[in-house]
């Protein structure tokens, strides 16, 4: 551990973000996993619900700053697309 304050409050200010992180990161996993669950189903109309919940959690992400610009737009574009070649 840290003998200088402002060491000490790094410590605690990474470890409260990275806790922050994870859990957004979490969610988005878990949201781009409701996407391919229902792409994989085949079920269109639940994949397309999913896919606009999954892309308002990568963009909340991103404007938080856990994921950058290009990767927000890059997951987001994969899921789209993979929606969009369901017949």
């Amino acid at each position: 551990m840290a003998n200088i304050k402002s060491a000490k409050k790094r410590v605690l200010v990474n470890k409260k973000k990275a806790e922050r992180n994870q859990m957004i990161k979490s969610a988005v996993k878990t949201e781009i996993k409701k996407v391919r669950t229902a792409i994989e189903a085949g079920n269109k109309d639940e994949a397309a619900k999913a896919l606009l919940a999954a892309t308002s959690a990568i963009d909340k992400a991103e404007s938080k700053g856990v994921f950058k610009k290009n990767t927000a737009s890059r997951k987001v574009s994969r899921l789209a697309q993979a929606v969009n070649k369901m017949a």
